[in-house]
């Protein structure tokens, strides 16, 4: 939410998507310590990782005392020349006169409400108050859950059952694959998030979720076939097959999953929800987010689990159908944010067919002093 409330209308689209993206970081350098500690054995194999978390926990606290505060934030609390200071600095290049500046300290007094319900820490109704605040909350649970329910969290907590169902059972060999498949992800994720701007949110949402479950329906038949070959167990009661194209066709679709999944729904996940919220609804409504995306966890961490462990590679079949709904659901009903600042944001989910009125595009009229006369249609 700070992320995207503080950027640069020009570049909110990119950098906040950027923000979860930054997450593979800490994944490759938890992948890669845990890789690690394969080889050193003893106590220094977990607390290689635990000083490494508790590294960087410490300097997120420090770093975090030099942030400055979000504009919005200040203008609603009375603090305008506090909130002109921030723009001035960040948005207008140290120029109070700057365009972007006057645009959005003019949409701040058209949309912002002094008094509004974020001032009440009890009052929820903003988020039910009409059909737009509703249709925004659906919009931001939507992709909360769906980048859960993709099928990502079975390929990231339990790759290990994954791989097995694949015959990659060493614990180096399947320590190399994690680590390998959160590089790639890192890539096509950075890739994805410089692309948000150019693609938009709707065509990259509906080509990753239906390239999932283009490879949710191959890793269904690869599985099935590398299941169907098995002759029995070894010596040591390792189990037995003989189709290691399909093995190795299983262990391919991993890693394009990752890629797919990465590209479009990675820097999607932090950056969508906060971008269909108005600011009355904004911190509330990612409570909401967050409270989804946890309730979605809870299925994650103890049904998928017992999935696995029952069905084996029939649970890919769920993912298969699943993520094709979310495919329709998403064209159907999700508005696309690319190009609006947060408060053009409000015309849109306002409007009788909020999809169909976030592809009209606007143009910025501009006085040649330099005042901003109004947002035109064309």
């Amino acid at each position: 939410m700070y992320v995207v409330e503080l950027n640069h209308p020009a570049y909110r689209g990119r950098v906040g998507a950027m923000y979860n993206t930054l997450w593979f970081s800490g994944a490759i350098v938890a992948a890669g310590s845990a890789r690690a500690g394969l080889n050193t054995g003893g106590d220094y194999s977990w607390r290689l990782i635990t000083w490494l978390q508790a590294l960087c926990s410490g300097l997120i606290m420090i770093t975090s005392l030099f942030l400055p505060e979000s504009p919005r934030w200040l203008y609603v609390h009375n603090k305008l020349e506090a909130a002109k200071s921030v723009l001035t600095r960040y948005h207008g290049n140290g120029n109070p006169d700057s365009p972007w500046v006057k645009l959005q300290l003019s949409e701040y007094e058209e949309a912002l409400n002094m008094d509004g319900a974020d001032k009440r820490w009890w009052d929820y109704r903003v988020l039910f108050r009409d059909r737009a605040a509703v249709y925004r909350l659906c919009c931001n649970l939507a992709v909360s859950i769906f980048g859960q329910w993709a099928g990502n969290a079975v390929l990231s907590y339990f790759l290990g059952a994954v791989l097995d169902t694949a015959g990659y059972t060493g614990a180096i060999e399947q320590a190399n694959i994690t680590l390998i498949n959160y590089c790639q992800q890192f890539a096509l994720a950075i890739l994805g998030a410089c692309l948000v701007d150019r693609l938009g949110r709707r065509p990259l949402l509906i080509f990753s979720f239906a390239a999932c479950t283009v490879v949710w329906l191959g890793m269904t038949i690869a599985s099935s076939e590398f299941a169907k070959s098995y002759v029995g167990d070894d010596s040591k009661g390792d189990p037995i097959y003989t189709n290691q194209a399909a093995s190795k066709a299983a262990l391919a679709l991993v890693f394009i999953f990752g890629a797919v999944f990465s590209f479009g729904i990675t820097p999607l996940q932090a950056l969508y929800p906060v971008e269909v919220l108005s600011f009355e609804m904004r911190a509330k409504g990612m409570a909401f987010s967050n409270l989804a995306v946890n309730a979605a966890g809870l299925l994650n961490q103890f049904a998928w689990p017992v999935a696995m462990d029952k069905i084996a590679w029939k649970t890919y079949i769920i993912f298969t159908i699943w993520d094709l709904v979310q495919v329709v659901l998403i064209y159907i009903y999700l508005p696309e944010t690319k190009g609006r600042t947060l408060e053009e944001l409000d015309e849109i989910f306002a409007a009788q067919n909020p999809v169909k009125a976030s592809t009209l595009k606007k143009v910025l009229a501009v006085h040649k002093d330099g005042g901003v006369v109004n947002l035109e249609k064309v």
